[in-house]
């Protein structure tokens, strides 16, 4: 006998990139960078995430070790206020993984579907 279903099921996936089993890319990572993007800061973005300032700056500076690559560029306080911006490279890296991870959730659901029609809803 089959329980009574109140939703219909759904088949979900999550993309990240490793290298010798080290996080490099991550759906959370890719919120970090943009939540810094949105609010113009890391300690914003750091507190938009529910995280400590000092989580984030080491995650941010995990994935520029790993990319080999700067992500984030920082400006100094003063009469400006400060504040922090992503470089075009972490832009192409955002728009590249949401590529990825987009598609493959769309391949999920597919494979999903055909694979058990009666639990679509």
């Amino acid at each position: 006998m089959r329980p009574a279903a109140s939703a219909p099921v759904d088949a979900r996936a999550k993309v990240w990139l490793d290298r010798d089993g080290r996080v490099v890319l991550s759906e959370w990572r890719i919120q970090l960078l943009e939540a810094v993007r949105d609010t113009g800061s890391l300690a914003a973005a750091a507190h938009r995430l529910g995280v400590p300032y000092r989580t984030a700056w080491y995650k941010l500076h995990e994935i520029e070790t790993e990319l080999g690559v700067r992500l984030v560029v920082s400006r100094s306080g003063g009469a400006e206020g400060g504040g922090s911006s992503l470089t075009t490279e972490a832009e192409d890296i955002i728009r590249r993984f949401h590529r990825v991870s987009g598609g493959l959730s769309q391949l999920v659901r597919k494979r999903f579907r055909a694979a058990f029609p009666e639990l679509k809803g």
